[in-house]
């Protein structure tokens, strides 16, 4: 039996939207075990010298350090659920001609994915490695879900003010 050109495209959305929270998953786990595997906890090692270090560390907040005090784990594994439910919703109505939305939005749910994972291994928070900066002016330390999550939210953005814009400039039809 054949496919239908509309089967067709939901497969093909699927496919790019599974394979994207896969891949970012897989890498991101991958990494972290590495991490854990070969250093020790606050241990540094510089890959590019001084700008680009690997820094195990446990972050028990969210992004940026952000941390809610003795209840962050749960309240951000209860954030991260919700806003995969959200994504979920938003992939479902999401065209399938819109790749670069079915692509951020894969991005961001891995990465969600990924320190989720972590939130619900150990209490200590999610592993972050990734330490970039010059001398002692240096960005928080992150993962590669929180790479995915940055990325994917970024292109999410601009893909809805494009489609926003788009709808703006509409003429209205009498």
């Amino acid at each position: 039996m054949e496919e239908t050109g509309k089967e067709a495209r939901s497969a093909g959305k699927t496919a790019l939207f599974g394979g994207l929270v896969t891949a970012v998953v897989v890498l991101d786990l991958t990494t972290k075990i590495l991490v854990q595997r070969t250093l020790s906890l606050y241990e540094q090692r510089d890959v590019l010298g001084s700008f680009l270090r690997l820094t195990y560390i446990y972050n028990p907040g969210a992004a940026f350090g952000i941390n809610l005090g003795p209840y962050s784990r749960w309240i951000f594994l209860g954030l991260s659920v919700l806003v995969l439910a959200a994504l979920f919703g938003m992939f479902a109505f999401t065209p399938a001609k819109d790749r670069l939305r079915i692509g951020a939005i894969g991005l961001v749910c891995g990465g969600a994915l990924g320190n989720l994972v972590d939130r619900i291994k150990s209490e200590s928070g999610v592993v972050d490695f990734l330490d970039v900066g010059v001398g002692t002016v240096r960005w928080p330390v992150f993962n590669v879900a929180d790479m995915a999550l940055t990325v994917g939210a970024i292109i999410l953005a601009l893909s809805l003010w494009r489609e926003e814009k788009r709808l703006v400039r509409r003429p209205e039809r009498s």
